[in-house]
């Protein structure tokens, strides 16, 4: 079968006949066999890999217009494709091929005294919609997660990317039509029109979920305007603790990363929590660390009084997601304290603690209500690729459905499969 020369734009079509293409493409896309999935997803890294000139081509285009736009450095950082970050997408595809396919996984399997045989199996959750900004690799990353789970995504990705995500599309639907697949299973949506987006969100009787992906602005819009049900993640406000057992050189490696390695992901550290007890002997060097790296310290007074890089902290710094080479750090009275902190001004996203006592690790974890807590790692470290679901959709806030990142399970539901002999009930 050859290749389409032309790609259908989704946003052509009005939003109820885009969430009707899903819903179509999300009855063929459970349809397919999971060995045919594979194959897809098998050709597309490979097809990615050749394509890696044309994709930097489009990225640039999108890198000129955000700069002349004036797009923040961190929304800059987010936005540009290197060779190397292409290559860890095609292979983040690979390592969605290589992983279960969940689609009809038994979960629950049990015979009841009639002879019923009652069995719980994973099944697609169907036609998803995904709002996302100027992050291009997640155009490809929600798709292999999607469409390994069986299911058929709907992409709106931030405008500040169309260029790159629209390279990814037909490169996704050129393999689709290699294989006879209607491309309808993928759709990307360019338009910024916020009416169409708020009429696509009322399409709750052909569309099955929602996943924002952004900033607050986005998922509060979303959250306000969806008749469909939603994934929610509002913030990042993500803490680590150092307790008085916390080995220090661990401690100031772990907050470090946290806040260095890419400051404006939503796992980011954001703010950190010190035990009093050893407060004068991490603080300065901890403040002196991060000050020498870029990032500005909004400290507490204690925080202030023993290291003269740090600046005082208003009352908005703790529960801020800062998003940038910004931490806010006070001082507490000890673990307890600690996790008032948190329950206060956390986002139950990600928290960590830094201690080498077992009876406090345990009780952090005890009472956290996080998606994701930490014991001696980075907070970075919430995040699919890392926790090994390959990829993830999407990091969620919310206990219902899915709580933590999103991967292959968490893009499927559980249906009921009884299997009897002619039994009746009285």
């Amino acid at each position: 079968m050859p290749e389409p020369t032309v790609n259908v734009e989704a946003t052509l079509l009005n939003p109820a006949e885009v969430a009707e293409v899903a819903r179509g493409g999300a009855v063929r896309s459970a349809a397919l066999a999971n060995e045919v999935r594979d194959r897809v997803l098998t050709g597309l890294a490979s097809r990615i890999r050749t394509h890696v000139d044309r994709i930097l081509q489009a990225n640039a285009e999108d890198m000129r217009a955000a700069r002349a736009a004036g797009l923040s450095g961190a929304k800059l950082q987010r936005l540009e494709l290197t060779p190397s970050k292409i290559e860890a997408t095609a292979k983040g595809v690979e390592v969605v091929v290589q992983l279960p396919a969940p689609i009809g996984a038994v979960t629950r399997d049990a015979v009841l005294e009639n002879g019923l045989r009652v069995q719980k199996v994973r099944a697609p959750l169907g036609a998803i919609l995904m709002i996302y900004e100027a992050r291009p690799h997640v155009t490809i990353d929600a798709f292999a997660l999607c469409f390994k789970a069986g299911n058929a995504c709907l992409l709106k990705g931030g405008r500040e990317a169309n260029h790159s995500n629209t390279v990814f599309e037909e490169l996704i639907h050129a393999e689709l039509w290699e294989h006879g697949i209607d491309p309808g299973v993928v759709q990307l949506v360019t338009t910024s029109d916020r009416d169409f987006i708020r009429d696509l969100l009322q399409q709750e009787d052909k569309l099955d979920l929602v996943i924002p992906r952004g900033g607050e602005r986005l998922i509060r819009f979303v959250h306000e305007h969806s008749r469909i049900p939603t994934v929610l993640h509002f913030e990042g406000v993500c803490h680590v603790y150092v307790d008085r057992s916390a080995d220090p050189s661990m401690a100031r490696d772990v907050i470090l990363n946290g806040k260095l390695s890419a400051p404006a992901t939503c796992n980011a550290t954001e703010a950190v929590l010190v035990h009093e007890d050893v407060a004068e002997s991490i603080v300065p060097e901890l403040v002196a660390a991060l000050a020498e790296a870029g990032v500005e310290v909004r400290g507490d007074s204690t925080v202030c009084a023993l290291a003269d890089a740090a600046v005082p902290a208003t009352d908005a710094d703790w529960g801020t997601e800062f998003l940038d080479l910004v931490i806010a750090i006070r001082v507490v009275a000890d673990a307890e304290a600690a996790m008032d902190h948190i329950e206060t001004f956390g986002s139950r996203h990600t928290e960590a603690v830094v201690a080498e006592d077992v009876s406090v690790q345990d009780a952090f974890v005890a009472r956290s209500g996080a998606s994701c807590t930490m014991v001696n790692a980075s907070t970075r470290f919430n995040d699919g690729g890392q926790l090994g679901l390959g990829a993830e959709i999407g990091i969620s806030t919310t206990r219902v459905h899915a709580f933590g990142p999103m991967g292959l399970e968490e893009l499927t539901t559980q249906r009921w499969v009884v299997r009897g002999s002619g039994q009746t009930r009285g």
